[in-house]
């Protein structure tokens, strides 16, 4: 196991040529396009999922996106954040990509979904509907080089003081589902408040 996740950690996983699904407000599949058509203009409507992974002790794992991204290069965002492939669950495309991305397993749990968009200048935008999950892991995080800049694991009262001090840093999704995850994450991870 070992040496696979070594060598995930420098692999190319995504590619502007995958093609992703594409959904209704509903989040109903309507047809498929490319990841680099979906991200174009306005952008067109597609399936996302976003994943907030803990450890034991209630920090959240949060990642610097790597500076070869197209949107929203070397800002800070949740655990791990994709999209499913064109015949691809959810269920499926969330795991494959927490390894992929962080070599790390987690048990995941739906929290909601809801739709978004946000336009990153003149580059193009995310316009997905975007479901959230919740998960805990201590395994050994191995970021894949491609994918991510830096990574950290953060109490929530930090992040709260740095979403205030320094909103700019970080994406637009992460801020918004972090307003509905964090009220909540310690009883949903089942982890007792420390003193």
């Amino acid at each position: 196991m070992a040496d696979d996740t070594a060598a995930t950690q420098h692999e190319v996983v995504s590619s502007d040529d995958e093609v992703l699904i594409l959904v209704d407000a509903d989040d109903r599949e309507i047809g498929s396009m490319t990841k680099i058509r979906c991200h174009e203009g306005d952008g067109a409507l597609h399936r996302a999922f976003s994943l907030f992974v803990f450890n034991r002790a209630g920090e959240l794992l949060v990642q610097q996106r790597s500076a070869g991204k197209a949107l929203w290069p070397l800002h800070w965002s949740n655990s791990c954040c994709s999209h499913p492939r064109f015949g691809e669950t959810t269920d499926e495309a969330i795991h494959r990509r927490l390894a992929q991305e962080l070599g790390i397993r987690s048990e995941l749990h739906f929290l909601y979904k809801f739709q978004y968009q946000a336009r990153y200048r003149d580059v193009g935008s995310e316009n997905e509907v975007c479901s959230v999950y919740l998960g805990i892991s201590d395994d050994e995080v191995r970021p894949n080089s491609h994918e991510i800049a830096a990574w950290k694991w953060i109490a929530s009262d930090r992040l709260d003081a740095e979403m205030v001090s320094d909103a700019a840093s970080f994406t637009p999704w992460f801020t918004m589902e972090w307003q509905r995850v964090r009220p909540r994450y310690l009883d949903l991870l089942g982890i007792e408040p420390s003193d």
